[in-house]
């Protein structure tokens, strides 16, 4: 399956797999992709001036609610593929990122998730802080 033609990513991070990803089976480890899509999600908000570091210093703690991950085709060592990410606001308080990893060169579909996070105040309290309103705006 190749990347949907309707789908306008936000962002897009190239990787290749290391061997020590793998499991006993030669494949990507299924909790290795988690560390992708993170990595993506990160260097996403830094390209949108958001720092990860920066904004937890500053008492804002970014946080996932759920991960929905759909494996779809496994990657073996030394594999190239691409994280295509858009982050979307789904509530007053949650965002969703939709993240699809594909092959590199043939674009196959790999792995479809959907990250839902929010943003906690110092209290621990559900809020959106304002770097993220903007962020929203932008996006839409």
């Amino acid at each position: 399956m190749n990347a949907p033609k309707t789908i306008r990513y936000a962002h897009e991070i190239e990787f290749k797999v290391r061997d020590y990803e793998c499991d006993i089976q030669g494949v990507v480890n299924n909790g290795v992709y988690q560390n992708y899509l993170e990595h993506a999600r990160h260097e996403f908000l830094q390209s949108r001036g958001i720092n990860f570091a920066e904004v937890t210093a500053a008492g804002i703690n970014l946080v996932v609610t759920r991960a929905e991950l759909d494996y779809k085709n496994s990657l073996v060592s030394n594999d190239h593929f691409v994280v295509r990410s858009l982050v979307r606001q789904v509530s007053r308080v949650r965002f969703e990122f939709k993240q699809d990893l594909f092959r590199i060169p043939d674009e196959k579909l790999m792995l479809a998730a959907i990250i839902t996070g929010t943003s906690l105040n110092q209290r621990g309290k559900p809020f959106l802080p304002e770097l993220l309103a903007n962020l929203f705006n932008a996006e839409s």
